[in-house]
């Protein structure tokens, strides 16, 4: 052991080395100040670096909802996440999503991605989804989706705005739609 003799209560190396290491981990990816002996400039070209390789995380887990956002994805992501640690891709698209719906700026096919998911798994904002047993219904931004039998299907799309030809959507993100599993 590396502690002091006799139960005094002085830091150990290790401690002070787990409180630097906590520290440079919340200024990376929590927004948490820049530790001491840190150049800032490198600290936030990395802190963007890994709000980027997040952003294409829960792009994965969540197609529509980056697609939906189009040009404005990584900027929306990189301002919804700067000050919130990763909880997952799955789950940072999901609160995302939720965050988006609150302040009706959803894009219509991310409401329908939501309101899927919603009717697959439950989510409570704390603990990890868990798909569900009971029949359940999603709804998100004017799209809902039913779950029975572990089949999930869209009764009602969410309302679709026209877009002028070039908008920046690919055509398999614009005709995208969620009909079953």
């Amino acid at each position: 052991m590396t502690g002091a003799p006799d139960g005094d209560a002085a830091p150990t190396p290790r401690a002070g080395l787990a409180e630097r290491q906590a520290e440079l981990v919340a200024a990376l990816v929590a927004g948490g100040a820049p530790p001491a002996g840190f150049a800032p400039g490198p600290l936030a070209a990395t802190r963007v670096a890994l709000l980027g390789k997040r952003a294409g995380e829960v792009a994965r887990h969540w197609p529509l909802l980056a697609a939906g956002l189009g040009a404005g994805w990584s900027k929306t992501f990189a301002d919804w996440a700067a000050r919130r640690p990763t909880a997952g891709a799955l789950r940072d698209g999901w609160d995302l999503a939720r965050a988006l719906r609150d302040q009706r700026a959803l894009p219509p096919m991310a409401a329908e991605e939501l309101a899927v998911r919603e009717a697959r798994l439950r989510y409570d904002g704390l603990r990890a989804p868990r798909p569900r047993r009971a029949p359940a219904v999603g709804r998100a931004g004017g799209a809902v989706a039913v779950q029975i039998a572990g089949r999930v299907r869209l009764l009602r799309p969410a309302p679709r705005v026209s877009t002028p030809a070039g908008d920046a959507l690919p055509n398999a993100a614009r005709s995208a739609s969620w009909t079953s599993d």
